[in-house]
């Protein structure tokens, strides 16, 4: 079994990347990064940084204090890996099989410290920064930090967060004002009918065929009963039904994801999912029920901190780094926290990577310091500019 060495305070960027393939290579899952979170917590502690542990888990949030300065920033990183097997073949690679930091956590995580340990150095601000390290950002641990009174007990005027974008060159930035990551909700459905015998459909009420035509029919949705100048997606991810070819099963699941910008699109869409699958069930004797774990809303990014995060970005990195990105069907559950706090978004550059949450994927170590730079000044800008 491999030994990990005891943890030595990064000083430089060589020493952050270091840390960073650490953290690549000992993946937690969703609530359960503990280790992870242990060790940003003896860090920041280390750099000066009140530091409060256990929030909605395994969350820490660190606040740093200089100048007279009324006005709080808060930044976010999320901190959890996915239940995904690696096939980097990275020297660094994931030792924990069947999990994987495939959408670059180790990377936010890393970013954000390398910007603690520079903010609390140099205190080149007036005011309060607070760091947020979130965990369970795949399955809305969010939700459970802002249940734990995350902003009743460490209170922000302006809330940022920062995800690497595989395709945008190296460290450059993009931004999306408003409406900026979908809405997401997983929809499960149950046919029931009658088993029976391949070979005596008629006594049997089939759930595969009810559940066939449903598939087909869900497609009608977006093309017929949603405005065609707004966005939906509805993906049938999963099927499930059946053990023996010439066996006529009683039941079939059927697994859903679907994808809005506004509420009532959302709602549309669930409305007219259960109307269909219990309709296409009916027509053929059999009975469908519906299903709708909670989701995630989508990403809106409020105009006012959004245009000062850019303006950041141009100032200190030139026009020619920063870009706008049209909104993103895929979901991120910051948006709990932006429906409780004004505040914005952002997108770093991770060059020409595999896609997020693929098994080839891996963080672009070379963003780590225009990223961290980027916070730093993010935080010294708005703290002279409102302290």
């Amino acid at each position: 079994m491999k030994v990990t060495p005891p943890i030595s305070a990064p000083n430089d960027i060589a020493d952050f990347i270091a840390l960073r393939r650490r953290l690549h290579a000992a993946p937690e899952l969703s609530r359960e990064e503990f280790a992870t979170s242990a060790l940003v917590a003896e860090l920041l502690t280390g750099w000066g940084f009140e530091v409060a542990t256990g929030i909605g888990g395994a969350g820490v949030v660190a606040s740093l204090r200089a100048g007279r300065g009324e006005r709080t920033i808060g930044l976010r990183a999320d901190m959890d890996a996915l239940p995904i097997t690696e096939a980097t073949g990275l020297p660094y690679a994931s030792e924990r099989p069947g999990v994987m930091h495939a959408c670059g956590h180790d990377g936010h995580t890393t970013i954000l410290l390398a910007a603690a340990k520079q903010l609390a150095e140099t205190r080149n601000f007036s005011g309060t920064v607070r760091l947020i390290f979130q965990p369970a950002e795949e399955v809305g641990g969010a939700v459970e930090m802002i249940e734990d009174g995350l902003f009743e007990r460490f209170p922000v005027d302006a809330l940022f967060g920062m995800h690497n974008w595989p395709g945008v060159p190296e460290g450059e930035f993009r931004f999306i004002d408003g409406p900026a990551m979908a809405a997401v909700d997983w929809i499960i459905i149950t046919i029931k009918g009658k088993g029976g015998h391949g070979a005596m459909p008629h006594e049997a009420v089939d759930p595969i065929v009810a559940a066939s035509s449903l598939v087909l029919a869900l497609q009608s949705i977006v093309s017929r009963n949603i405005d065609p100048l707004e966005t939906a997606v509805i993906t049938v991810g999963m099927l499930h039904g059946g053990s023996m070819p010439n066996v006529i099963p009683d039941s079939v699941e059927l697994q859903l994801n679907t994808r809005a910008f506004t509420e009532p699109v959302r709602d549309r869409i669930r409305e007219r999912i259960k109307l269909l699958a219990e309709a296409q069930a009916a027509s053929f004797g059999a009975v469908a029920e519906v299903v709708h774990p909670p989701g995630f809303p989508a990403l809106f990014n409020h105009h006012d901190e959004t245009a000062f995060a850019r303006q950041t970005a141009i100032k200190h990195f030139g026009e020619a780094k920063v870009g706008t990105l049209k909104p993103l069907l895929v979901s991120e559950d910051f948006a709990f926290m932006l429906q409780k706090q004004k505040g914005s978004y952002l997108f770093v550059g991770n060059g020409a990577s595999a896609d997020l949450h693929s098994p080839r994927y891996d963080f672009n170590d070379a963003v780590i310091e225009p990223a961290a730079k980027y916070w730093v000044a993010l935080v010294e800008d708005y703290l002279a500019a409102n302290g």
